[in-house]
């Protein structure tokens, strides 16, 4: 697809109200690189602080409440993260061709593929300027991010995904449906409505 500058990405997150988003437009001066889609890194704004941010037919985002650990979900081993303020990741997708699969079939998948795996705060940035990649039935997770275990080595069961809400009372009720969520699946579970969000590469 043909993106917005970085630029124009930008002064887009100012005007979403992005915590911090003004100290980005330096940043963005002194890029000279191609297109791509503008990622804040979760060291500068946490997931928990953009999920809101995030609109689908004006409804706002939200994270489900029992995920209030959002933020202590940090990149896999495999996915390095450029330092600054904010990078870009090159080509996202969805991973509709997933749809169906676990985690941990999708994970190896996604790397034979010689992509990475989309981190949470990717997936909420490419939503933040493009809402309309969120569709019912076609949404995605984002097995980028990862939780270290409560105990011992390995990783948390939970992956984050970011999907459509149908207003359950998990949700948080009726008035949240058709919002933007953030929620979690277990590694070892498939649902038919979750591709897997991957992107090509990724640019400090």
């Amino acid at each position: 697809m043909a993106w917005a500058t970085v630029t124009e990405q930008v002064e887009r997150l100012v005007g979403l109200g992005v915590p911090g988003a003004e100290e980005l437009r330096g940043w963005a001066a002194a890029r000279q690189c191609g297109d791509g889609l503008v990622v804040v890194h979760p060291d500068h704004v946490p997931s928990s602080s953009l999920a809101g941010l995030m609109r689908l037919d004006g409804r706002p985002g939200f994270v489900v409440p029992d995920m209030t650990d959002l933020d202590d979900f940090a990149p896999v081993e495999s996915v390095e993260v450029p330092g600054g303020p904010a990078y870009v990741v090159h080509d996202p997708d969805r991973g509709d061709e997933m749809a169906g699969w676990s985690p941990d079939e999708a994970m190896p998948a996604i790397l034979a593929q010689g992509r990475s795996p989309m981190t949470v705060s990717e997936g909420i940035c490419w939503l933040l300027q493009e809402p309309g990649v969120l569709r019912r039935n076609r949404c995605f997770m984002t097995i980028g991010s990862r939780k270290p275990a409560a105990r011992g080595s390995g990783l948390d069961k939970r992956t984050p995904a970011i999907w459509i809400s149908n207003g359950g009372e998990r949700d948080g009720g009726r008035e949240r449906r058709g919002a933007p969520k953030v929620g979690w699946c277990w590694a070892g579970n498939r649902h038919t409505w979750l591709g897997f969000g991957s992107v090509a590469g990724r640019e400090a």
